[in-house]
């Protein structure tokens, strides 16, 4: 029983290639693409910040060293989530990515500003995202700028200084940090669009219901349909992080094996949002456009283009149920910052969640579809 199964299911496989691969502009789609999209992307992307998370070192612990901490927390672009007078806290809070910030504000310092002995506080910036360090760098060289200026006001010999330092991405190149996350866009995308189209198919051209009373189960077919753009999936995330690697030169501090594993999940809930699409729809225009219409949200809600922390609370919690969100916190870990399995745990278990659940609602589906 087991080897009918296997075999039915690879004769599905074989089916399902040989499909794909007679049409020319499908193999362009396919492997082109990708690669036109992951250089456009990995040069043009760009985003802005809000209540970006900041950890405050405060060694001073003065009237001084409040204000300033005021100063940045009113300006809108910088939350304090935690504070403490220990260095170490504030690494860990930069490594586990409890903070995109540090404000370290030293002994003295209030002192030093009133004597006009050149002040200074430290800013540490989580360069995994560069385009977020840069903005952040750059509202806390302003922020600095008017505290000293108003200290000046009051005691013309007071100086202050900013000393920077961008943690994981130390050049901010905002490639180092778009680049992993066009990965998971675009295996999202070849997924989704691929299965979308795969039932559909067989409706249009008249196969459909020979496969509906053939000895398949609904259970058989989905992974006939699912395991060659799985297979497809990993195969674009090889040549697209082969890419990445050696045309854009971005950094693979972190596990391959992990990095293999996670996209081995990400794409399950991936290829079952395109065969839930693909069960829904009439015709390969219906999956098509019904493809883009969810691709957008989930781009829009995944952290790609807009920091999750800058979206109002409801969407933050809407957020936890795309896939592409999940996957995004595991690829910028693992190429930038080395983030092992003891970290990025929570994420992965979103999508081994998330993939058995859609590929059943798929099966359902198709059990009761005409």
């Amino acid at each position: 029983m087991g080897n009918a199964m296997v075999e039915r299911v690879l004769e599905m496989l074989r089916k399902e290639f040989r499909q794909l691969f007679r049409d020319p502009r499908m193999r362009r789609v396919i492997f082109v693409a990708p690669m036109i999209q992951l250089i456009v992307f990995g040069y043009a992307v760009s985003t802005d910040i809000r209540n970006t998370p900041t950890y405050v070192v405060d060694h001073d612990r003065s009237q001084v060293s409040r204000e300033l901490v005021d100063a940045f927390v009113a300006s809108g672009y910088f939350q304090v989530v935690d504070a403490s007078e220990r260095p170490g806290d504030l690494v860990r809070a930069l490594d586990h990515g409890d903070a995109i910030v540090g404000l370290v504000i030293p002994k003295d310092f209030s002192r030093d500003l009133e004597t006009g002995q050149g002040a200074s506080v430290q800013i540490l910036l989580d360069g995994t995202n560069s385009n977020t360090a840069l903005v952040a760098r750059g509202y806390a060289e302003r922020i600095v700028a008017s505290f000293g200026a108003r200290s000046a006001e009051r005691d013309p010999a007071s100086v202050l200084a900013l000393e920077e330092r961008a943690w994981f991405n130390p050049d901010l190149a905002s490639r180092n940090y778009n680049v992993p996350a066009v990965i998971g866009v675009i295996i999202m995308l070849v997924a989704l669009l691929l299965t979308s189209l795969a039932v559909v198919r067989e409706r249009e051209i008249g196969t459909l219901e020979q496969l509906r009373v053939s000895p398949l189960t609904p259970g058989e077919l989905i992974a006939g349909k699912t395991l060659p753009f799985g297979i497809i999936g990993l195969a674009d995330l090889t040549v697209i992080t082969v890419v990445a690697l050696l045309w854009f030169g971005i950094p693979l501090r972190g596990s391959l094996l992990l990095l293999v594993l996670s996209s081995v999940l990400y794409l399950l809930p991936a290829l079952g949002a395109g065969l839930l699409i693909s069960t829904v729809s009439n015709t390969q225009q219906e999956a098509f456009m019904a493809s883009f219409l969810v691709f957008m949200p989930v781009i829009l809600l995944s952290g790609f283009m807009f920091p999750v922390a800058s979206m109002p609370e409801p969407f933050q919690w809407l957020t936890l149920l795309n896939p592409l969100r999940h996957f995004l916190e595991i690829i910028r870990g693992v190429f930038l910052k080395g983030t092992g399995i003891e970290h990025l745990w929570p994420q992965l278990l979103w999508l081994a969640a998330m993939g058995p659940a859609l590929l059943w609602l798929a099966a359902r589906r198709f059990r009761r579809a005409d």
